[in-house]
């Protein structure tokens, strides 16, 4: 089967999506609730953290699954809520929570997280009997940490966090964070490290222990920008028949666990590379930012493609 006609078949079975605003009717991705409303923890793994609409479609995912399915849990990766005072505030609404993200990790200083923090608060004011919160970590003392054996350490630490929550509080839970960490990575190969390094990451170990009661999506791209051009895919990436299947569309929703002709299972369940890109990105040199050791399916139970992007805004500063 060419790759063509797998796109076809992608195109034909994936679920369009048709708005592109945080507030927008989740109408057309009320299709993913029954994908993923049994898990007890849903990742949402985005291929960049700098793009606008990724950010769009991972809030509007994050407004699905606390509106209709019940989720109360927001696990924000790579920076601590709390330590920032955006858990108080979504409680509370203290505070300036533009402030607070000043603070944050720099992924996170961005006018679209602001949105999902300040709809967090809005809908914590309309539900104050069943509020969202954000998740914590565990407060590990010298005695009870696990020494960390470099970038392998840190998976099995997120992961451990993650599980740890989820007992605690039990919470469904959405885990927004970067596919590095989020896809089923049993093991997996990142690029960008120097040199490459190939361990279980946070999915892997998630799987592991909680089985399909943790479920990955995948939020890949197309093209666009990024704050600096982000070509089209090469045909060494998964992404480049993802990017086909969109056929004119702005994005769609495909569902990796639904039953597949022969030949498509074995395209999408081939060892592949997929996009990754971190902080530091060289258009010139596409073809070294990706994550391999796996395959669609083995990485991802859900993929949310997403076909020309345009940068995150950065957060602007206060007013002197």
């Amino acid at each position: 089967m060419s790759e063509a006609t797998v796109a076809e078949w992608i195109t034909g079975h994936s679920v369009e999506l048709v708005h592109g605003e945080p507030g927008e009717p989740l109408d057309d991705l009320r299709p993913l609730a029954p994908m993923v409303r049994d898990a007890k923890v849903v990742a949402l793994g985005a291929a960049t953290r700098m793009s606008r609409e990724l950010s769009v479609v991972a809030h509007r995912t994050l407004r699905l699954l606390v509106e209709q399915e019940g989720f109360r849990s927001l696990a924000l990766e790579g920076d601590d809520p709390v330590r920032l005072g955006l858990a108080a505030y979504i409680a509370t609404g203290d505070g300036d929570p533009r402030a607070m993200l000043a603070g944050a990790r720099a992924f996170w200083r961005t006018e679209e997280i602001l949105d999902v923090v300040r709809w967090m608060r809005s809908y914590n004011r309309r539900h104050p009997d069943d509020p969202v919160r954000f998740a914590e970590a565990p407060d590990r003392t010298a005695q009870d940490v696990t020494p960390l054996d470099g970038l392998a350490g840190v998976e099995r630490t997120l992961a451990e966090g993650v599980a740890w929550w989820q007992e605690r509080a039990g919470d469904k839970i959405v885990y927004w964070g970067g596919t590095a960490h989020t896809a089923v990575g049993d093991p997996r190969t990142i690029s960008q490290a120097a040199p490459p390094e190939t361990h279980r990451n946070m999915g892997g170990h998630l799987r592991e222990r909680m089985g399909q009661d943790y479920r990955s999506i995948g939020l890949t791209v197309g093209h666009g920008s990024i704050g600096v051009p982000l070509p089209r895919p090469s045909a060494q990436f998964v992404d480049a028949v993802l990017s086909e299947a969109a056929a004119g569309r702005a994005g769609y929703v495909l569902d990796l666990r639904e039953p597949q002709p022969e030949p498509v299972r074995r395209r999408l369940g081939a060892a592949t590379k997929t996009r990754l890109i971190g902080p530091f990105y060289d258009p010139a040199d596409d073809a070294s930012y990706s994550m391999s050791g796996g395959s669609l399916r083995t990485w991802f139970d859900v993929v949310i493609h997403t076909e020309e992007v345009t940068p995150a805004r950065l957060l602007q500063p206060l007013p002197a």
